[in-house]
C-alpha cells in the first residue's frame, strides 16, 4: 500500500487553499484595473465642506430671543417654504440656516422686533444621504447628519468586519460631473496620522476585504473538521 505522510497532505490542502485564494485576488484585481484612484492628499486637499444647506423635507426649530409667540418648529414643504406666525411664508429651499437666520431677522426687525436675535437648528436632515458597503456589518444609505465624517458614517453602519482591509477603504464622490476615487487608509485615521475626512451629499465608501484574512479563514473553514480530516490522514500515512 502507498505511504504517504502527514506533512504532505496537510502541504496539499494549504496548497489547494492558497491557490483558490490567489484566483480569487486576481479576479479582484482584474475587476479594479479600470478605476483610477486618486492619491489620498488630493482629498485632503479639496476646499472645506460648505455650510449645509437646507432641503426638502428638513425640520427646522427657531428660537427668536424675548419671542417664544415667534418660536417653534417648522418643516420645509414640498415648494421648499416654511410657514411662520406674523412672518407668513419664507422660501428657505437650498438656503443655509446663516442665511434663513439673516433674512427672518431683517423681516422682524421691519415689521415686528427691534434688533431681532433668531437662531435656527436643523433638527431632522433629510436631503443629504451616503451610501457604506463593503466589508461593513450593517451596509446601507444613511443620511448625513449635519458634518459627518468617514467614521462616524462607518459607526452607523456597524463598523468593519473581521475580514475587513482597514487599510483600503474606497471613497467614490462626485466633483464637476466626475467620478473620483480615494483610496483612505482608515487604520492611520484610527492611530490620528490622518484626518478623518468629512463627507458630502451622495458620497459612496466601500470598505474592501482583506485578502490574507480572507486566505486565513478558508484554510480553517477546510481543516476545522480536526477529526475527519486526522482520520483520513492517519489511515492514509499507516
Amino acid at each position: 500500500m502507498l505511504k504517504i505522510s502527514r506533512n504532505s497532505i496537510y502541504m496539499l490542502v494549504v496548497a489547494s487553499c492558497i491557490n483558490t485564494a490567489c484566483t480569487s485576488t486576481t479576479t479582484v484585481k482584474s475587476q479594479t484595473d479600470y478605476t483610477t484612484i486618486v492619491p489620498t492628499s488630493a482629498l485632503y486637499a479639496l476646499p472645506a465642506v460648505e455650510e449645509y444647506k437646507i432641503g426638502l423635507g428638513d425640520l427646522l426649530e427657531i428660537k427668536v430671543f424675548q419671542a417664544a409667540e415667534l418660536s417653534g418648529e417648522t418643516r420645509v414643504d414640498t415648494n421648499g417654504n416654511i410657514s411662520l406666525p406674523l412672518i407668513g411664508v419664507i422660501y428657505v429651499q437650498g438656503l443655509t440656516k446663516t442665511q434663513v437666520e439673516q433674512q427672518l431677522q431683517n423681516l422682524l426687525a421691519r415689521n415686528l422686533l427691534q434688533n431681532p436675535q433668531v437662531t435656527i437648528f436643523i433638527k431632522e436632515f433629510t436631503a443629504q444621504r451616503v451610501t457604506v458597503e463593503g466589508s461593513v456589518a450593517k451596509p446601507g444609505v444613511f443620511p448625513i447628519q449635519g458634518r459627518m465624517t468617514l467614521l462616524q458614517a462607518l459607526a452607523l453602519a456597524g463598523g468593519p468586519v473581521d475580514l475587513a482591509n482597514q487599510k483600503k477603504v474606497l471613497l467614490f464622490r462626485r466633483l464637476n460631473n466626475q467620478v473620483k476615487v480615494y483610496e483612505v487608509n482608515l487604520a492611520a485615521i484610527r492611530k490620528a496620522q490622518m484626518p478623518d475626512p468629512y463627507l458630502q451629499n451622495d458620497d459612496r465608501i466601500v470598505v474592501a476585504r482583506s485578502e490574507a484574512r480572507f486566505l486565513v479563514r478558508e484554510a480553517g473553514t477546510v481543516l476545522s473538521p480536526l477529526g475527519s480530516l486526522s482520520y483520513i490522514i492517519n489511515n492514509l500515512a499507516n
